[in-house]
Parts: C-alpha cells; sequence; structure tokens
C-alpha cells in the first residue's frame, strides 16, 4: 500500500536544490517504508528509474562496482544488459536500496556522483550501516536524510482524513479549543494511531480491516526481526544490545521512567553498556532522552550521558512489547486502550509518543531533573521537567501527564529557580486545549504535539 509521506517533500527538495550534484542517503530503522518512497519518488519524478536491490541483487551486479568503475561507459553498458533496461541521462534515477549490505556501491557514490549522467538515491537501515561502513571511504558526494514511521498526520492520511490534522493547527495557532464534541473525536483517532503505530506495515493492516490480533501480529514479527538483528550484532561484537532492547517497556514502567541497568543484568555498569545505548539510538530503534545537570540553550553541552531515558522509537512497537506477558487476548486491550478504558497507566505510553512526535519534529531529547526550595519551606525538594526543546532561542519546558490534572509544580517551581525568560510552557494531556494565563502555561492535547 503506496502511503502519502512527508519525506516526499525531503526528495523533492533534494532533487531540485542539488541537481544531481549528491545523491541522497535515506538512513532509518527497518521497515519504515524507505524502498517503498524511494521507488515512488522515483515513477512519479524521473522519466525511468533502476532499482538495484542489495538483499537480492546478482553477483554479476555487485561485481561492477568492485571492478568496473575505472570505464564509466563499460560500467553503464554492462549495467543496463545485466539489468535489461537503458536510461536516458539527466532524466534517471538509480536507487541502490539496502545499501549497508554492500558497502561497495556505497563507496562507489562518488564516482557515480561524478559521471553526472543520473540521480542516486541510496536507502540504508542504521541497525547495520555504520558497522558495514567502517571499512570503506564514505563519499562527500552524499545527503543523508533520517526518515521516521509514519506520524500522526500520515496516520490520519492513511485512513482518508485530510482535515484534521489543519484544524488541529489552526487551533494550536490561534491556542483555541476545539470543544468537547471534537476532541474527543480526534482523541479516539489519536488513541488508535497509538494502539496501531507508524510502522507502515501495520498501518496497511489497520486500514484494510484487519483484526486488531493481526495488526499485532504485524508488529510481533517486526519486533522479532529487530531481535534478531540486534543478536547477530551481539554476536559480533561481543555486546548485550539485545538485552537492553528487550527490556525498553520493563524500563519505562519505572519511576519517572529512568533507565536502570539493573533490569538488563544485576551486575551491569553503564561504562559496559554505553556502547549498546548508543547504537539502538543510532538505529532509531530507540529514542534517547539525556538528563541535562543546566537548562541552558546548548543543550547537549550539559546532558549527563549516564542518567538517561530509553523510549522505543515507535510507540505502536512498545503497545505491543508491553502486551507480550498479558492474559488478554491481544484485540480486547486495543480496543480498551482505544476507548480509553485500559485500567494500567498509560502514562510511559503517552510520554514515549510524545518523545517520539519530538523526534520526528527534529528535536534532540532531554530532560531536567533539579531541586529547589519552596518560600515557607526549610528543605529543597526534587522536580523534574519531562522534556526540554529550545524554540526561537528560548528554552520552553514540557510536562506530560497522561490525565487531566492542570496542576504544574513542577514547571513553576523551574521558572522560578532559573527566572527564566518569559516564554510559553506546555503541559501536553489528554484534555482538549486550556490557557493559563497567568503562569503563561498551555495545556494541550497530546495530539497537538506535533504543533511544536
Amino acid at each position: 500500500m503506496d502511503f502519502r509521506r512527508k519525506f516526499y517533500d525531503v526528495l523533492l527538495d533534494w532533487k531540485h536544490t542539488f541537481d544531481g550534484k549528491n545523491a541522497i542517503l535515506i538512513e532509518g530503522a527497518r521497515r519504515i517504508g524507505k524502498s517503498t518512497i524511494a521507488e515512488t519518488f522515483a515513477k512519479n519524478e524521473y522519466r525511468d528509474y533502476i532499482l538495484l536491490d542489495f538483499a537480492r541483487e546478482s553477483p554479476d551486479v555487485k561485481r561492477l562496482f568492485a571492478d568496473g568503475l575505472s570505464d564509466m561507459d563499460s560500467f553503464f553498458n554492462n549495467l543496463f544488459v545485466l539489468k535489461q533496461k537503458e536510461l536516458a541521462p539527466r532524466e534517471s534515477v538509480i536507487i541502490l536500496d539496502d545499501i549497508q549490505l554492500f558497502p561497495q556501491a556505497r563507496q562507489a557514490i562518488k564516482y557515480l556522483v561524478q559521471d553526472g549522467r543520473f540521480d542516486y538515491i541510496e536507502t540504508g537501515s542504521l541497525i547495520t550501516i555504520k558497522k558495514k561502513s567502517a571499512q570503506i571511504l564514505i563519499p562527500s558526494e552524499e545527503h543523508r536524510c533520517r526518515m521516521y514511521p509514519m506520524d500522526f498526520e500520515e496516520f490520519l492520511w492513511a485512513t482518508g482524513d485530510t482535515i484534521t490534522a489543519k484544524i488541529i493547527r489552526e487551533h494550536f495557532e490561534k491556542r483555541l479549543p476545539l470543544g468537547d464534541t471534537i476532541h474527543r473525536k480526534i482523541m479516539q483517532s489519536f488513541r488508535t494511531y497509538l494502539a496501531v503505530g507508524g510502522m507502515p506495515q501495520a498501518v496497511a493492516a489497520f486500514v484494510e480491516k484487519q483484526s486488531y490480533s493481526t495488526i499485532d501480529a504485524v508488529k510481533r514479527s517486526i519486533l522479532t526481526l529487530y531481535e534478531e538483528d540486534l543478536e547477530k550484532y551481539d554476536d559480533e561484537n561481543t555486546e548485550k544490545t539485545s538485552a537492553v532492547f528487550a527490556t525498553l517497556a520493563e524500563q519505562l514502567s519505572n519511576h519517572n521512567s529512568l533507565f536502570k541497568f539493573s533490569i538488563v543484568d544485576k551486575n551491569a555498569r553503564y561504562k559496559n553498556y554505553i556502547r549498546s545505548i548508543k547504537f539502538l539510538s543510532d538505529s532509531m530503534m530507540a529514542n534517547c532522552c539525556k538528563n541535562v545537570t543546566i537548562p541552558e540553550l546548548s543543550l547537549e553541552l550539559f546532558a549527563d550521558s549516564s542518567n538517561f531515558k530509553l523510549f522505543m522509537g515507535d510507540t505502536g512497537l512498545l503497545v505491543t512489547q508491553i502486551m507480550k506477558s498479558s492474559e488478554e487476548t491481544d484485540g480486547d486491550i486495543y480496543r480498551k486502550l482505544i476507548f480509553n478504558k485500559l485500567g494500567t497507566n498509560l502514562g510511559m505510553v503517552m510520554e514515549n509518543m510524545v518523545a517520539q512526535m519530538l523526534r520526528t519534529r527534529g528535536y534532540d531529547l532531554y530532560f531536567h531533573e533539579f531541586f529547589y526550595q519552596k518560600e515557607n519551606s526549610s528543605t529543597e525538594q526534587k522536580y523534574e521537567i519531562d522534556f526540554l526543546i529550545v524554540k526561537d532561542k528560548r528554552i520552553v519546558p514540557i510536562e506530560v501527564k497522561s490525565s487531566s490534572y492542570r496542576q504544574h509544580e513542577s514547571i513553576d517551581c523551574f521558572v522560578k529557580k532559573y527566572k527564566q525568560k518569559k516564554h510559553e510552557r506546555f503541559i501536553i494531556y489528554t484534555k482538549d486545549l486550556f490557557r493559563d494565563e497567568k503562569a503563561d502555561v498551555s495545556f494541550i492535547p497530546i495530539y497537538m504535539t506535533m504543533c511544536l
């Protein structure tokens, strides 16, 4: 199923900006739709294309990249014979799919781009691209862009809804509530997205009106694929990355969702797992959110890498990981989740989704722990801001609440402690938009995270 994706506009911008002078590498986790968007773009925006899928490509084609680049005329003539297709120069594109499986093709990009006859689109799953590329010369003629699972707006498009996202943005910009009826309708759609997630295979199963048990089976197969990839990485690098990934749901159920190495292994230490954490983050299978010791604009300068949260890259996969040990049927749990009837605390699911939406918007993820002594109090108390982002050169604190409570004590203490310049603060929750003008805090429904 060919879904409308925002990354299409990224490809259009690349094509018009670079005009063949750079290839584009689409980076991302497996099964997020990289190959599909590349081929769809090639069909729509070029006269013709050739797809080289290095998961299936013949040894003869691979040998061309190893032996045939000294004479580019011969290289292309041989490629056209092997693929039984000839391309028109400057009107065609060559897709190098799963390029991490054949690093020599990626190294060849330098010479292919310099030759100038065709455009080149590479796709690569970061689960192996860094490891496989260690022994090649990375081409400078490569524009790298990250692609994420389908966001809420793309999910709505897939269901045929092209109106709701526009309404959400209009009300966010004006800071106006949508009203109970519309808000409840959007929240039901959002909870469906929360449960199904943004992996195109799962979304396709939902659009095709498959059962929730079938949708969950699709996501379990993706999780299994990830786990198998991580086990291969562990075997080659003596790491424990697969063990870390397997504990993500349990980690997020901790107080404040802080990552605890003791859950992975009682003798585990940060220094022994630092590469595994970085690998999961780089692979985009997980989103790492680091504590900043001082909330300054250059957040990364004050990030404490040993104090962090690790969110699942796709919340739909997290929901499936959570339900693996459940005695209820998958369909029952999905219906309860979508209609807000699930008794368990959904705080970690909501927080994971906010992390995913912020990451998709291009923000790096940070949180902040601090102590503050209130007036008329003899002791300091510990507080936490769930997320910090930078907008318009100002720090913006964000809290996430899975309920409808309108308290904002942590943000109040944060503003007083750091004497923060006047800038809007956000509490993300499940009710309609509400403005606390006195505190300059906006309470926004979780689906409006897409507007930040």
